[in-house]
């Protein structure tokens, strides 16, 4: 009965759903990735051998990980938001970070490329959720009790829109708002900060000609099919010949030195082709469990009184479901292009490790539910045979 218990403390849906999302992202990048690996480095599995040591530390970092208590990261989430800013104004320093396709967002470490932003949304999840726990009464009762974390939040914003990731700073203000609205922070508030914030996002986009580039270039691609509408005319082209059932795994085209970032950004488009609506469908089911089952943990904490936990995993669920819909969004032309990878699916290490240890939180969340509930559950038999 002992080990049915401990068994049962491991979430086997959330880590088969986990596997599924990862094994079908790693067959596809390495699909999108053969030639190009041949190209750089002169060797097909370039890519494919550095992602799957990406994975395997990953799974070293989760391992440890779902080891620590929930209790350590409410702990120190605000020590971890700070060092968050803090990385995001040194990847701005030159010499510091690195500069690809016009943009400094990237930081190496240890011979690893780790996106700053990624780390930011890891944090961000962990201090607000610390926040909300901790000053309730403020954020339920006040007028705009929202508005000292959200300050914070506009830092590290101002501080993505210098890099720039236009992209990163709108999915770090939807988390936080996210979990402040599911801690009880008054509707009204919200309406008119999202006014307020699409207001200035208009002033943002228009200041810029590189921002209003990327933004406005979905709406009619083939008006510059050289340029701005370039990528996503091919990755059209990869939906549009994918159709019902694909041309078959490795029989791609676009990803052909045609479609930019098929490894990465749009591998979403490069499943289509190769896929057709069935793969899909089948990345839409995938991440549509994973959300649901992270805000299933959510709800069970919450009802045992874990608030910490409970906001943790709501906040994770909001992450992986909004970058997950603009990943697709931007793939399929309903959304402006925005740098965004498919969680636990595009290529990159940084990507795929901060994802990974966010998702053993959820692992460590769902331990310690069931963990209270065994505990309570013998503490009431004994009250009962006492």
């Amino acid at each position: 009965m002992a080990e049915k218990n401990e068994k049962s403390r491991v979430d086997w849906f959330l880590l088969t759903i986990t596997l599924g999302i990862m094994s079908l992202g790693y067959v596809m990048m390495v699909s999108s990735s053969l030639h190009l690996g041949e190209k750089i480095a002169g060797n097909s599995f370039h890519y494919p051998m550095r992602q799957l040591m990406h994975i395997a530390l990953s799974f070293v970092l989760v391992s440890g990980v779902v080891l620590v208590p929930m209790r350590f990261w409410e702990r120190y989430g605000s020590i971890f938001f700070i060092f968050g800013l803090f990385l995001l104004v040194l990847v701005l320093v030159p010499g510091f970070g690195i500069k690809v396709n016009g943009s400094t967002r990237w930081l190496s470490i240890m011979g690893l490329r780790i996106q700053v932003s990624e780390l930011m949304k890891f944090c961000s999840v962990i201090y607000i959720s610390g926040y909300v726990v901790r000053h309730q009464e403020t954020v339920e009762n006040e007028n705009f009790g929202l508005i000292k974390p959200l300050m914070l939040f506009s830092l590290a914003c101002v501080l993505l829109l210098l890099e720039p990731d236009f992209g990163s700073s709108v999915v770090l203000l939807t988390i936080a708002m996210s979990v402040m609205y599911l801690a009880g922070a008054r509707l009204w508030q919200f309406v008119i900060l999202i006014a307020v914030v699409l207001v200035l996002g208009r002033e943002l986009i228009y200041s810029s000609d590189y921002r209003l580039a990327r933004i406005t270039s979905f709406m009619d691609p083939w008006a510059d099919p050289q340029n701005t509408g370039f990528q996503l005319i091919q990755a059209l082209i990869a939906f549009g010949r994918g159709e019902y059932f694909g041309v078959g795994l490795g029989n791609g085209v676009q990803k052909m030195f045609y479609l930019p970032e098929g490894h990465t950004d749009f591998l979403f488009s490069i499943i289509a082709e190769e896929l057709g609506l069935i793969g899909v469908v089948s990345v839409v089911i995938l991440y549509t469990l994973l959300i649901f089952r992270a805000f299933s943990i959510g709800t069970q904490a919450e009802k045992l009184d874990l608030r910490f936990s409970a906001f943790v995993a709501y906040g994770m669920g909001v992450w992986f479901a909004f970058q997950s819909f603009i990943n697709m969004g931007v793939n399929m032309g309903i959304l402006p292009t925005k740098g965004l990878t498919l969680p636990l699916m595009s290529y990159g290490g940084g990507s795929m490790i901060v994802m990974s240890v966010a998702l053993s939180l959820l692992f460590r969340i769902h331990y310690e539910v069931v963990t209270t509930t065994t505990q309570k559950s013998k503490r009431n038999k004994k009250w009962e045979d006492g």
